[in-house]
């Protein structure tokens, strides 16, 4: 009870070889206790011959829905109908059709009509409307609540990132109008790796309610590099995973086990004397023990006496038994005694997995001939010659009848190889099923698989295929060496149509292999003789290999595709994966390349790669503001949709570079950007178009200084979202507007609660680039605002916790960045985190990243400043290099701004000559610049400014000038809630009155910085102090 109810999503895996009592165990000892007081338990099992994308989960969930559905929650006072309001509300059409697709068998959920509101435009709330809301405490189920509308296809992991969000939004749903659910997942050494995503998503999803995770694998079938063990390890880093280990039974187990089977008393000495030799020819396994009585029974060594009422048997028959270790092959031989009718209906009830319906095995039965199903069973299977087979002719007219099945059906439940629920039947264990799929021939079991899919793919209707349509390929594709000329495109479609549907379940391992199937039934004449086909199997396979990690076969499909006499545009695709993998790979200068090269293919106007000067810059800036004359942001969002599809794709290509671009030349940025804006104002409105607008708001509050302009930009580029179309760039619309450009005219502090919500809408869509770089952004401005440093730890932690549910190392490390900082101040133990940020400066050097040592060097200036180590602040600002360049616009760079130009003038104060009057210069420089900002409406600048006018005027020897700067930069950094730089400006008038020997006023101002710095949590900097 207190794992479910803890909030934090636990994760209980049992172990053991197959047959110890796994499943039993669970279902017994986990399962009815939670039913007693209250808990859902729903539980779903992999197959070991159909490799189902989700499968066990989905049926776990499919469990969980129909309990729901059948009203048994009243019993504990739940509501499905409040669920489904829930659900209604909280998802959009398109979310629910994700659901749908995921979990087919929770439809039932889904059923009520979808409000298709359209979103409120995006709005900056006032700080004084704003409660800055933790990371933590954020529910993320609420991210859907706003209406999405459709978006474009998705290149890479935004798929699984959806599906994996959806799921745990409806999981959130569900959970929160239960007391506890348990979610059991067997036979996990058969998961898909897409289920083990989902599970560790699920897992380390700390906003899910009482719930508790059960998984069981055979231990002997996960060696260490299997998936299921790297995500046991990876998990152990972050969550509690408790593990138990089931073994075989030792002899005084197996004893009341084989009393209670025969109804005698434990202490019998025969009872003692059997239980050995079963221990000895079982080795315990409690399954196999059980299987080892009743072929006791079945052989006739084990009877019962009438007369005696009580079993009877001969212990040196017993002990005589050939037995073999394989279960299968002793289950094999009790099939064998069952009618040849229910021996064949077992053949095939084996190839539907460890679940199949009656009605599916009455409908292929009809269709085989019993010829057709004689010649695929072992011949050892047969019960009748060869000669016998007219005799038995008569039995096809009457094959697969509901009477015949229904029969057949009772026999195995009557020999306990199946449970039956309905239409639904179970195999009681997968060694069962085993067994009877040992019952066909080797050499013919593709063959008979093949056979039985493509009854199923010609007899089932369009919604039953659809469901089924993962099983139903998987079995085609079997026997896809005896397939037809003639079948082998529509195997192929069908492959196709499997692996999108994978895809869009962000299952992209099935998804590979489905569309590695399409190309094989294609064969070699593919391009040939289906072209278009073939370009989407290949182009899709592309991505799924990125998705997967598979580097070597994707790069071999996108080189095939290049090399084909095709449209430019049809290979657009395909290098649009190119452009992202190298980016994922860390190699933007690649990817930059690959983007520019396949523009100038597409025959549109591309900049070269080198670094750009003023010169081109003015001009094309010239050429922008010539463009949009007279334009409000009313009139930009108010332009038609493009329809060129070749601007579409550049549209889409320079989105990809100014990512890259950041990273490694930011001079070329302004070129990309104008670019992305003349090709909207020319050609019409895209989701790229927000992005445009965003980042000529960007370029126009940082390097041109008109953070008025740039704000009605990034105005339009809101109103733009507003538009049908637009969702999947809300995120990084909102990442771009609130990181760069309205902090330029309104308080830092407003920004906090938008860039959560950017967070949630990139976690909701996919983009979780943009989702997390809306929580870096978010972090660091949670620190230069002045948030408490203890509640700003365990913000960033908490921000790790998200980060690391979708393997975002890049954020993490900025996130470590600051982390470090923090730390540090408040006298933490940093020297692994030192060590942490020198390797990132190696790194940004090596691969040309500048952004990421800007923002080391940021940091490491905040402590050097901090602590008045002005000779380390003044090498290290010399070594940085072009910091506002690399940190264009962010609030970052102001920060570094006003910290350079304070070093500068603090190091003057104690130099003379030449050095004294360069370091003057470069700080009043830098002091003008500041000037501009605040005489523009930038109000976080406002105390910075008064601060450098106070050092200014000491360096000046101005003293009453420095001190009523000082004094109006302590009220300026009250008034607007910066407690850093109140205790700042306090220290350094501090230092003022000491050098005139004003004893009271220096310790006045020493004491206020204390406890300001008390107040702010900097510990460290309160022992420098004392």
């Amino acid at each position: 009870t207190s794992s479910a109810n803890n909030n934090r999503n636990n994760l209980f895996l049992v172990a053991g070889k197959s047959g110890t009592g796994k499943s039993a165990l669970i279902n017994k000892g986990l399962g009815e206790p939670a039913a007693k007081i209250g808990f859902i338990f729903a539980k779903g099992k992999f197959d070991q011959n159909l490799r189902r994308p989700l499968s066990a989960f989905s049926d776990a969930l499919e469990n969980l829905c129909r309990y729901i559905e059948k009203g048994k929650s009243g019993k504990f006072g739940l509501s499905a109908s409040l669920i489904r309001e829930d659900i209604q509300s909280e998802f959009d059409e398109e979310g629910i059709d994700r659901l749908r697709s995921a979990l087919p068998g929770c439809a039932g959920l889904f059923e009520s009509a979808v409000d298709n509101r359209r979103k409120p435009p995006l709005t900056m709330p006032s700080l004084s409307e704003v409660a800055v809301p933790m990371v933590r405490g954020v529910s993320f189920s609420t991210l859907g609540s706003t209406r999405q509308r459709s978006s474009t296809a998705v290149v890479g992991t935004e798929a699984v990132i959806r599906t994996h969000f959806a799921i745990r939004r409806l999981l959130k749903i569900i959970c929160s109008h239960m007391k506890g659910v348990v979610l059991f997942i067997d036979d996990l050494q058969w998961s898909d790796k897409a289920t083990l995503e989902l599970l560790r998503s699920i897992v380390l999803d700390k906003e899910i309610p009482s719930l508790l995770i059960v998984g069981a694998y055979r231990e002997d079938e996960v060696p260490d590099h299997l998936p299921l063990a790297s995500l046991i390890e990876d998990l152990e880093h972050n969550v509690t995973v408790t593990q138990m280990n089931i073994g075989n039974l030792d002899v005084d187990a197996v004893k009341p086990i084989v009393a209670d089977s025969l109804g005698m008393d434990e202490d019998d000495t025969k009872i003692g004397s059997l239980a050995e030799i079963v221990h000895k020819k079982t080795e315990g396994n409690p399954f196999f023990v059980t299987i080892f009585l009743t072929s006791l029974y079945d052989d006739k060594i084990l009877q019962y006496n009438f007369g005696s009422m009580k079993w009877t048997w001969d212990d040196e028959l017993v002990d005589s038994k050939i037995v073999t270790d394989n279960v299968a092959s002793v289950l094999v031989n009790k099939m064998t005694r069952l009618r040849d009718e229910a021996q064949r209906m077992l053949m095939v009830a084996s190839c539907l997995g460890g679940s199949f319906k009656a009605s599916a095995i009455a409908e292929i039965m009809k269709t085989m001939s019993d010829g057709e199903i004689r010649s695929s069973m072992r011949s050892s299977s047969l019960t009748f010659s060869v000669s016998e087979l007219g005799s038995h002719d008569s039995f096809i007219s009457r094959n697969g009848s509901d009477s015949s099945v229904a029969s057949s059906i009772k026999e195995f439940e009557d020999e306990g190889l199946v449970e039956v629920d309905n239409n639904n039947c179970y195999f009681v264990h997968d060694q069962i099923q085993s067994a009877a799929f040992d019952l066909i021939e080797p050499e013919q079991r593709n063959s008979f698989k093949g056979r039985i899919g493509s009854i199923l793919l010609s007899t089932l209707s369009s919604d039953e295929l659809d469901e089924n349509l993962f099983d139903v390929v998987s079995l085609l594709n079997c026997s896809e060496s005896l397939i037809t000329d003639e079948e082998r495109a529509q195997a192929a479609k069908m492959n196709l149509k499997a692996g999108t549907k994978a895809s869009e379940n962000g299952a992209f391992d099935a998804a590979k292999n489905f569309y590695d199937a399409g190309r094989g039934a294609l064969g070699t004449t593919g391009w040939e003789d289906h072209p278009k086909l073939m370009l989407d199997l290949c182009s899709d396979g592309a991505n799924a290999c990125f998705v997967t990690g598979d580097v070597e076969t994707m790069n071999e499909l996108i080189d095939e595709v290049l090399s084909k006499d095709i449209a430019t545009t049809e290979k657009y695709r395909v290098t649009e994966i190119k452009a992202k993998s190298l980016h994922a790979l860390g190699k933007p200068d690649e990817s930059i390349a690959v983007a520019l090269d396949f523009r100038r293919q597409l025959g549109l106007p591309t900049p070269k790669r080198k670094p750009a000067s003023t010169f081109s810059i003015l001009k094309n800036f010239m050429k922008v503001k010539r463009m949009l004359k007279n334009k409000s942001a009313e009139d930009i969002a108010n332009l038609p949709e493009l329809d060129d599809e070749r601007q579409a794709m550049g549209q889409r290509l320079n989105e990809l570079l100014v990512v890259d671009l950041f990273q490694c030349e930011p001079s070329m940025l302004p070129l990309i950007i104008f670019l992305m804006v003349t090709t909207t104002l020319k050609h019409g409105l895209n989701p790229t178009s927000c992005d445009a607008f965003a980042r000529l708001g960007l370029l126009l509050c940082g390097p041109f200084g008109k953070p008025h302009e740039g704000r009605e930009m990034a105005k339009a580029a809101e109103l733009i979202l507003e538009q049908p179309g637009m969702h999947r760039i809300t995120s990084k619309t909102i990442f771009v507007t609130q990181c760069f450009c309205f902090h330029w005219t309104a308080p830092l502090h407003d920004t906090i609660a938008p860039l959560l919500k950017g967070c949630e809408e990139g976690l909701a869509t996919g983009d979780t680039d943009s989702a997390c770089y809306c929580l870096v952004a978010r972090s660091f401005n949670l620190y230069f605002v002045g948030r408490p440093l203890d509640s700003t730890q365990q913000e960033l932690e908490a921000t790790i916790d998200v980060m690391t549910q979708v393997r975002q190392d890049g954020p993490v490390m900025r996130i470590i960045i600051i982390e470090a900082t923090v730390k540090k101040l408040r006298g933490l133990d940093t020297e692994a985190d030192d060590e942490k940020l020198d390797s990132y400066l190696k790194t940004a050097e090596e691969t040309g990243n500048l952004s990421l040592a800007a923002f080391v060097n940021a940091m490491r200036l905040e402590i050097c400043v901090i602590f008045q180590d002005w000779e380390s602040a003044l090498e290290l600002v010399q070594k940085a290099g072009d910091v506002r360049l690399a940190l264009t616009a962010l609030s970052n760079a102001i920060r570094f701004t006003f910290l350079e130009a304070l070093t500068y003038l603090k190091v003057a104060q104690t130099s003379s000559g030449s050095k004294k009057k360069k370091m003057k210069k470069s700080g009043k420089k830098i002091l003008k610049l500041i000037q501009g900002w605040a005489k523009n409406g930038n109000v976080n600048v406002v105390h910075h400014l008064q601060i450098l006018e106070a050092e200014l005027a000491v360096l000046e020897g101005k003293v009453k000038k420095a001190e009523e700067s000082f004094k109006e930069a302590v009220a300026s950094a009250r008034r607007n809630g910066y407690i850093q730089d109140r205790a700042l400006a306090h220290e350094l008038s501090g230092a003022l009155f000491e050098a005139q020997g004003d004893d009271y006023w220096k310790n006045y101002h020493l004491e206020c910085a204390k406890t300001c710095y008390q107040e702010w949590g900097c510990n460290a900097k309160l022992e420098h102090l004392n």
